[in-house]
């Protein structure tokens, strides 16, 4: 069953139920009830809706920001991973060195040139970017040690590809947006209801009143803004960038 039928079905059944108890109630209500002497309802659902909602997008904004966060530290590690990569193939002859560190460059060109802008666009990795780094791994477990000095570097080097295999899984699950859509059902709806609520407490034309309504939804919509931004971490503009790979391997931009 569809997440959109079984919600339909959750909110149906829990309106049919408040409106059913609340039928029932007021027909067992005397006519000497005075309702004056209960709190006022409307004042009460008010202020639940605006606490519950606040929570919501507490929680929302929390989540899309640590996604964020976990984007950018899986750049981070991968761009490291391969700088150690290059810089602990010294220890190996010129030929194996060289191969290993062309093979390093490739791949950052790519992955800074070619797939970050496949990556926001699309919302995956390229196939090409998968290649070279499967070039580098080759480069990297294909040599064989020659003394023990080079048997000594040879593990650690293919501890880093494995870094940067994992880095880079990360990053391409971190290409998509985080929030799903029946998430962003209830923000949308949550604030419709909430801004709504303004016009169920008699608001009036005074300047003070239009302008605590006006701000309250601004910020209202800006905190949807900054949810819906932050969702996809590479691709809006407080998106993710590839500084890490830019800091460490500058000679590869072009």
């Amino acid at each position: 069953m569809s997440e959109w039928v079984v919600l339909s079905l959750a909110m149906a059944a829990a309106c049919a139920v408040v409106l059913a108890i609340t039928v029932i109630n007021q027909r067992r209500v005397g006519d000497d009830d005075d309702p004056s002497e209960t709190p006022d309802v409307i004042e009460y659902m008010t202020m639940m809706i605006g606490v519950v909602y606040a929570i919501v997008l507490g929680l929302a904004i929390a989540g899309v920001w640590e996604a964020r966060g976990a984007a950018e530290d899986s750049v981070r590690q991968e761009a490291q991973a391969l700088h150690e990569v290059s810089a602990r193939a010294e220890v190996y002859p010129v030929e194996a060195r060289t191969r290993i560190r062309d093979s390093v460059d490739t791949y950052v060109s790519h992955v800074v040139n070619t797939e970050w802008r496949h990556m926001v666009e699309k919302g995956e990795l390229t196939v090409e970017g998968t290649r070279l780094l499967e070039q580098v791994r080759r480069d990297v477990t294909d040599y064989v040690p020659r003394n023990d000095h080079e048997g000594q570097a040879y593990q650690p080097l293919v501890d880093q590809v494995a870094a940067v295999d994992d880095a880079r899984g990360a990053r391409g699950q971190g290409a998509e947006a985080t929030m799903p859509g029946v998430v962003w059902f209830g923000l949308v709806a949550g604030a419709v209801v909430t801004v709504g609520l303004i016009f169920t407490l008699q608001i009036r034309r005074t300047f003070r009143e239009l302008l605590l309504a006006g701000l309250f939804s601004a910020l209202i919509a800006f905190l949807l803004f900054l949810i819906w931004d932050f969702d996809a971490p590479f691709g809006r503009g407080l998106s993710a960038a590839p500084g890490p790979f830019t800091e460490l391997f500058p000679h590869v931009l072009g």
